[in-house]
């Protein structure tokens, strides 16, 4: 038995749910083929419900239909997938024959209804082998370019494990060579610094003894210069006596420079 909710989404003109309604300026809407069809068989563009001039030749979709009858079909749909078999939407009887223009099943009511009329229809299973076998043509490339992308992608996986293997063992060795130069550059440092020290004590000593020669040579002088400076100082008499005494001058002592 018809609901009522399905017959307030049932087209007056094709009997069948609603399929892309469009809503006319009278308020009423329809099946776009279908007010196309009607205006054809009528000559003149009026509304099939009122008989209402038709003032415009494209109205806009009636979305909210639209979409509400879409909710029904597919709400039908699961309801029958849900029972033991699959039946159809609109009438609820088996799904024997598949429409070629529609491309979906339909039942035997619908191939005599008025929304497929001159559609051509095959049955179920030979619609289905034919399918089946189509898109068995279209699977072989699919499959074959998988097989290669899976091919690929494993010379990539081995290609890039390569690379990672390769640049961690050029680091090992980067490290290493560089850690040689680091111990060769810390052992000439520490020679060349055991050279400077060596040469340092080496000028230290020769100038320590240089200097040490220098002291005698300026305490030898400063006491030649005191001995001179304290005859200066005596008397006259004393003085000359000092001078003229046998073995005074041979006493002097000797002025050295350098």
């Amino acid at each position: 038995m018809t609901s009522k909710l399905e017959e307030d989404l049932t087209c007056n003109v094709c009997c069948d749910i609603f399929k892309n309604p469009v809503l006319l300026t009278c308020a009423h809407s329809i099946c776009k083929a279908c007010l196309q069809q009607f205006w054809e068989s009528k000559g003149s563009r009026e509304c099939p419900y009122c008989r209402r001039k038709c003032s415009k030749v494209v109205y806009p979709p009636n979305m909210a239909l639209r979409n509400l009858c879409e909710t029904f079909l597919n709400e039908g749909s699961h309801r029958a997938s849900s029972g033991s078999e699959v039946l159809c939407s609109f009438h609820s009887e088996k799904l024997k024959l598949f429409c070629l223009e529609d491309e979906q099943p339909v039942c035997l009511v619908c191939r005599d209804s008025k929304r497929h009329t001159n559609h051509k229809f095959h049955p179920i299973d030979e619609a289905a082998l034919d399918r089946k076998e189509e898109l068995k043509i279209k699977l072989q490339p699919l499959q074959k370019q998988l097989k290669t992308f899976e091919k690929t992608k494993v010379t990539c996986d081995q290609t890039a494990k390569h690379i990672k293997t390769q640049v961690q063992h050029t680091e090992k060795q980067i490290k290493e060579e560089f850690e040689k130069l680091h111990q060769f550059l810390r052992d000439e440092e520490a020679a060349r610094i055991t050279a400077l020290r060596e040469e340092e004590e080496q000028k230290s000593q020769m100038m320590k003894k240089k200097i040490e020669k220098m002291s005698r040579e300026i305490s030898s002088l400063s006491c030649t210069i005191r001995a001179i400076e304290e005859k200066m100082g005596a008397d006259d008499i004393t003085f000359l006596q000092c001078e003229h005494r046998p073995g005074t001058r041979g006493n002097r002592a000797p002025v050295r420079y350098g």
